[in-house]
């Protein structure tokens, strides 16, 4: 059975606490994705008992949650109607909260073919620098008031306030799905990609392991079948996403620490020091490398992208040019004056 709290008076009063003591806030959910970015000193901000679903509506593809709820609970709900957050979020750990998908703003292997996780908020409540809640968005998509403000809060790690709900779109699953494999390079991969990527097929995944491609398609049952007859490779089991969307394939068993290079879509194969796995049809590379930050981050860079270290370290992500540090800075400023939410999670400047 699902449990449902409504705990966001405790946690704003544990926020006006804060503040008026003049203490840092940790904020945590399930702590599944705590290993990205920098280590965060303060009294910590629990928001698991704030939980359950608040409203959800199949027939309008929308469902509003407070952000302590397990991932998994709101996928099962989905599930039971057969949708789902067609992002594909990682939970990375069992304890994943609704929450901590938003804040961290990951997005599964479908994500150049369906959106982001960022695509898919529809409005948000927040607690803010303040102590005040406040409300952004909406829980339909033509009730947008405050919607760029809510599509800030995915990926920003807790800095800019306490998520308490958020309201999201959800899809219908797909009727047909079909995984294949092709046994060829990275850079011919790369080519048979850009080339598919002009032809009207259903594919909503693309990852090169390092000995072959490995293709997903989703649709009707039609347009699969003549999909996966056209493309000619070999069809295999589909626990292959499952595995690369929650880092357990054995390439993420390397002890080395983890590397995201997120790339241009078109950007070629690299010559990466290390071990490389090509998700999102080349424009994420995963790496497993000894290199050093600066060396990876110029390759990154070269070819028009950025790198972040998934094992955290004193700089886990990209640095940021001066003029756009500003705008974080000025931000946070905005949204947390005295900076007591996870100060310094991102960057020790903000």
């Amino acid at each position: 059975m699902n449990r449902t709290f409504d705990a966001s008076s405790h946690l704003i009063e544990q926020v006006r606490a804060a503040l008026a003591e003049g203490n840092a806030l940790r904020i945590r959910g399930g702590d599944s994705k705590s290993r990205i970015g920098r280590q965060v000193s303060g009294l910590e901000l629990d928001t698991r008992e704030h939980r359950g679903i608040v409203s959800y509506d199949p027939t309008e593809l929308v469902v509003t949650v407070r952000t302590g709820t397990p991932l998994a609970e709101l996928e099962q709900v989905l599930n039971e109607k057969n949708q789902w957050l067609a992002c594909e979020p990682p939970h990375l750990g069992a304890s994943a909260t609704v929450g901590g998908m938003v804040a961290a703003g990951l997005s599964g292997p479908r994500r150049p073919w369906a959106g982001s996780v960022r695509d898919f908020v529809l409005g948000t409540r927040v607690i803010t620098g303040l102590g005040k809640h406040l409300r952004f968005g909406g829980e339909v998509m033509k009730n947008v008031a405050g919607y760029d403000l809510s599509r800030l809060m995915a990926g920003s790690f807790g800095c800019l306030g306490v998520l308490t709900e958020v309201s999201l779109k959800v899809l219908p699953k797909p009727r047909a799905v079909a995984s294949l494999r092709l046994t060829v390079d990275l850079p011919e991969a790369l080519r048979k990609l850009a080339e598919w990527g002009q032809q009207p097929l259903p594919l909503s995944a693309a990852c090169h392991d390092g000995e072959a491609l490995h293709l997903r398609l989703e649709g009707g049952e039609g347009s699969v079948a003549a999909a996966r007859e056209r493309l000619g490779c070999e069809t295999v089991e589909p626990d292959f996403w499952e595995e690369l969307k929650e880092q357990c394939l054995p390439f993420f068993d390397d002890p080395r620490l983890l590397w995201r290079l997120s790339l241009p879509n078109a950007c070629p194969a690299l010559d990466l020091p290390g071990t490389q796995l090509a998700d999102w049809g080349g424009a994420q590379r995963w790496l497993k490398s000894d290199a050093s930050a600066e060396e990876i981050r110029a390759i990154a860079q070269k070819a028009g992208g950025h790198a972040i270290c998934f094992d955290g370290g004193e700089s886990p992500f990209h640095p940021l040019p001066e003029p756009l540090l500003r705008y974080h800075r000025q931000l946070k400023a905005q949204l947390d004056p005295q900076g007591i939410f996870n100060p310094g999670r991102m960057y020790a400047e903000v």
